[in-house]
C-alpha cells in the first residue's frame, strides 16, 4: 500500500461515468492507492454501499459529492470531501441540481433538434441511464448514433484524433455561450453552496481552478476564501505545468489545502487513465479533516 490519493473520481452514478463504485475501489487496490473519493456529479448516490467496498478491498473511501455551481457569471465545480450523504442539506443540493439539470437537458435536446440533429429526448434519458445528463453526455449520446457521421456537420468529429475528443469538441461548438445549442445555466450559486457546506459535513474544495470554463483568479479564491472556500485541487490533467505551480503557490499563500484529482470517467475522458494522477498524498486527507465542521 501506497500513500496515494485520489480526491475525485466518478463512477457510473454519475450520468458520465462507465464503472460501478465497486469497480473503481477494485481499480483503487490493484493500483495501490491507500485512498480515493467518489465524488459524482450532483449525487451521492455512490453511498453508503461503496464504504463497505471499501473496507474490503483496504481501500479508505471519503464520501465526496461534486456539486455543479455558478460563480461570476462561470461554471464552477465544489468537491465536497468527508460529506454526510445522510444529511437533510445534501438532500436539498440534489434535488435542486437534478430539477435544474433536468431541464437543461431537455433545453439543449430541442436546440438540436432544432439544428436539424436526429436526437430525442427518449434516447437520451436511455443513454444517461436515466440520470440527468450533462453537455458532454448528450453530445457522446448523439455522436455514438449510428449514422451520427452522417449527419449535417457532424463529419468532423469522426476524423482522425478528433475522434476521441468528439463529445468535448461539440460541446464547445453547440452548448458554449453563443452556440447554436446554449441554454443558459440555473446551477445553485456557489456562495449558496459554501453557506450549505458546513450543514452537509464536507469540507469544500475548488475543483479544476484553471478549467477553460473556470478560468479561477487569484482575487476569485480571496474572495471564496472568505466565505468558506478551505481547498483547491492544484494537481489535476486540466492544468498545464505553469498552472499546476500557480494554484499550488496560491494555496500556500492562502492558507488553502491542496489537493489532486484526476477526474476520472471513464470512456468520456479517454485521456484520463484511472491511477494516472500520483500527486495526491495521505497528508492531503490529514489536513481537510482537520478542517471538517465541528
Amino acid at each position: 500500500m501506497t500513500d496515494l490519493v485520489d480526491f475525485h473520481v466518478h463512477s457510473n452514478r454519475s450520468c458520465d461515468g462507465d464503472f460501478s463504485p465497486g469497480e473503481l475501489v477494485g481499480f483503487a487496490a490493484a493500483r495501490g492507492f491507500r485512498a480515493i473519493s467518489i465524488a459524482d456529479h450532483d449525487t451521492v448516490a455512490a453511498y453508503p454501499g461503496v464504504l463497505e467496498d471499501g473496507r474490503k478491498a483496504g481501500v479508505e473511501v471519503i464520501p465526496g459529492i461534486e456539486v455543479t455551481t455558478l460563480y461570476d457569471g462561470r461554471e464552477f465545480h465544489l468537491l465536497l470531501p468527508f460529506v454526510d450523504w445522510e444529511s437533510a442539506a445534501v438532500a436539498a443540493i440534489v434535488e435542486r441540481m437534478t430539477e435544474s439539470r433536468l431541464a437543461e437537458a431537455r433545453e439543449r435536446v430541442e436546440r438540436l433538434r432544432e439544428q436539424g440533429l436526429e436526437i430525442s429526448w427518449d434516447e437520451v434519458w436511455k443513454g444517461a441511464q436515466s440520470c440527468p445528463p450533462l453537455g458532454v453526455k448528450i453530445a457522446q449520446i448523439l455522436l455514438d448514433k449510428p449514422g451520427s457521421d452522417k449527419m449535417p456537420g457532424l463529419g468532423k468529429y469522426f476524423e482522425g484524433e478528433k475522434r476521441a475528443f468528439g463529445p468535448y469538441l461539440f460541446y464547445r461548438d453547440y452548448f458554449m455561450e453563443g452556440k447554436p445549442a446554449f441554454v443558459p445555466k440555473r446551477h445553485i450559486p456557489l456562495e449558496e453552496a459554501l453557506v450549505a457546506a458546513p450543514a452537509t459535513g464536507g469540507v469544500p474544495v475548488l475543483s479544476h481552478p484553471g478549467a477553460d470554463f473556470q478560468r479561477t483568479t487569484r482575487e476569485d479564491l480571496e474572495d471564496l476564501k472568505q466565505r468558506g472556500l478551505a481547498g483547491i485541487e492544484a494537481y489535476t490533467f486540466y492544468h498545464t505545468a505553469d498552472q499546476t505551480a500557480f494554484y499550488r503557490a496560491l494555496a500556500d499563500d492562502l492558507g488553502l489545502v491542496p489537493t489532486a484529482g484526476s477526474d476520472f470517467h471513464g470512456k468520456i475522458k479517454p485521456q484520463v487513465s484511472f491511477g494516472a494522477m500520483t500527486d495526491g498524498r495521505y497528508w492531503m486527507v490529514e489536513e481537510l479533516r482537520r478542517r471538517r465542521p465541528q
